[in-house]
């Protein structure tokens, strides 16, 4: 199979694992109870964390349209960015749910990494 295609799907995958964890997140209350919930975020930082979620959705896209060379450097550094970020983030989530999304999620991001190291 074409690894263009196997990185993009798995990108989707990542994707989804963030939602489908923001939505168990508000359905179970704990959005509500998280320390961000209660600060005043300006525009800016809003605007960052847009950005940083946008990120995976924009790689099924460019992992498909950029030439390989530069697809290849893509995925491996976005998806090391996201592992880094995910790992470090982890500790401070306490529901379970979150832990085993995020764990997984840091799963694909090896996935992606591997795929990107190995194309050819």
């Amino acid at each position: 199979m074409d690894t263009k295609i196997i990185l993009s799907a798995t990108w989707v995958v990542v994707t989804l694992i963030y939602l489908y964890d923001d939505v168990l997140r508000i359905c179970s209350g704990d959005l509500a109870k998280k320390p961000m919930a209660d600060m005043n975020l300006n525009q800016f930082v809003w605007l960052g964390i847009a950005v940083l979620m946008l990120t995976p959705i924009l790689m099924v896209f460019l992992t498909l349209v950029l030439p390989q060379s530069v697809s290849r450097w893509a995925n491996i550094i976005v998806a090391a960015f996201f592992f880094l970020f995910n790992l470090v983030g982890l500790p401070n989530y306490p529901s379970l749910y979150d832990k085993f999304l995020l764990a997984v999620s840091l799963g694909f991001n090896v996935v992606v990494v591997w795929y990107a190291w190995k194309w050819s």
